[in-house]
């Protein structure tokens, strides 16, 4: 029987749909089924263009306006180089209905590569935009509202928004640029950088309305935490990667150290109240990279896995130990990625990408948890330049409405952005 390859890849997701998720064989069918000859890859363009090199941020930020017409992004001049304290980018937004043409907001001294100035529309409103900036050694935020053009600016950074925009949590960006190079700020120094785990560092809330902070969480507070195994010897810790989870409760974060004299370091995941009361230790096993709130009690993340702490996707129910693997196989055969929820699938639909491959190309792609079905959304070939701490993560990130996928990539020889429209894909 000669089936044509349309006909081929539904028969295996059909048969791999019929065996249990459990099962070895099911695995395979799936892998092949998301092998197999796939529909062609939606639309994409390029939205921002050179002399001046283009990137958004991070993944899990809201890039989108709320009528989905405006993208926010950074530019600047250099690149394969590590921010100096002096080096100053502009932060703006793309017209997606006029021309990708670019609408300059400000200016922030306080970025890195991978994450930008964590430039975002802030949730709960209607036009407010709010970035990182610094002066001298102080740090601080600037909120603007780009209907009127009304600013304000608060005496402290942020790393992650409540879902009301009301307030904000961020770790110590002196530390984090001391001990993890890319995602913290050039500029002051880390004044407890020989202290293992001071009780004057650790994790800021500040309200974005009046400016108010509050230390809410120390690494001293971290470090009391028993972890299995220890810490080994001399640890330095620090925090990275906050998220608010969706109903604005509680969040997560990164809790890293480092022995004295390694440079290799080991990850845990904690969440949290949103005040720093009742923190639960939610992945223990030293390995954990990206993630993301599923929805107000589910973390999905590349972590090390019970039994066996192998790398995988899977999903983390809070306070409690029940752990979900998805997509294996399939969504982890390129290891690690930048995963995210893509709005409107009711949870099924998630974008996601890789590092690298041998031919230098970055695969995007949307995977479809119910049946395992994977699609590719770009290719993107990252020169050899791009490497370490100045490397091009594509980053992708959905529109509100779930239609439009953005990412970065440096494909023309300079990091640019990106749009796809996915919506006959995501909503077939």
């Amino acid at each position: 029987m000669d089936l044509t390859s349309t006909t081929r890849r539904d028969l295996l997701k059909h048969l791999a749909l019929s065996l249990p998720a459990a099962s070895a064989l099911g695995g395979a069918l799936r892998a092949m089924a998301a092998d197999a000859p796939d529909e062609k890859p939606p639309p994409v363009r390029a939205v921002t263009r050179g002399p001046q090199c283009h990137w958004r941020g991070y993944y899990d930020k809201l890039l989108f306006d709320p009528t989905n017409r405006y993208l926010l992004a950074n530019e600047v001049d250099f690149e394969h180089r590590s921010p100096k304290a002096d080096d100053v980018i502009r932060v703006g937004m793309i017209d997606l209905q006029d021309g990708d043409k670019w609408i300059e907001l400000g200016s922030s001294r306080a970025w890195n590569w991978q994450q930008g100035c964590m430039l975002q529309w802030v949730p709960g409103t209607t036009g407010e935009v709010a970035w990182n900036d610094r002066e001298g050694d102080q740090f601080f935020c600037h909120v603007v509202d780009v209907e009127t053009g009304k600013k304000r600016t608060l005496p402290h950074p942020f790393y992650a928004l409540s879902p009301d925009g009301r307030w904000g949590v961020a770790p110590d960006f002196r530390r984090l640029n001391d001990t993890r190079p890319g995602y913290g700020y050039a500029g002051p120094a880390d004044p407890r950088r020989s202290v293992g785990a001071p009780d004057d560092s650790g994790i800021w809330r500040l309200d974005m309305r009046t400016g108010e902070r509050t230390l809410i969480f120390s690494l001293a507070d971290a470090a009391k935490v028993p972890q299995p195994g220890g810490f080994g010897e001399g640890p330095k810790h620090w925090f990275n990667h906050l998220l608010v989870n969706t109903d604005g409760k509680r969040f997560v974060f990164l809790h890293r150290w480092s022995q004295k004299g390694q440079r290799n370091w080991l990850t845990r995941m904690f969440s949290i109240d949103a005040d720093g009361k009742d923190p639960y230790l939610l992945i223990p096993s030293g390995r954990v990279s990206h993630f993301v709130w599923r929805d107000a009690t589910h973390v999905t993340a590349y972590a090390g896995c019970p039994p066996t702490n192998a790398w995988k996707f899977c999903v983390f129910e809070d306070k409690s130990d029940k752990v979900e693997v998805i997509g294996e196989g399939v969504l982890n055969r390129n290891g690690d990625g930048h995963i995210t929820y893509i709005p409107g699938t009711k949870d099924q639909w998630v974008a996601n990408d890789t590092y690298p491959d041998r031919q230098r190309n970055q695969h995007v792609h949307l995977y479809h948890i119910p049946t395992g079905r994977r699609v590719s959304v770009a290719a993107c070939f990252q020169p050899p330049p791009y490497k370490g701490e100045w490397r091009c993560d594509t980053h992708p990130c959905a529109s509100r409405d779930g239609r439009y996928l953005c990412f970065d990539s440096p494909q023309s020889g300079q990091r640019q952005v990106y749009v796809a429209d996915i919506s006959q894909i995501v909503k077939a």
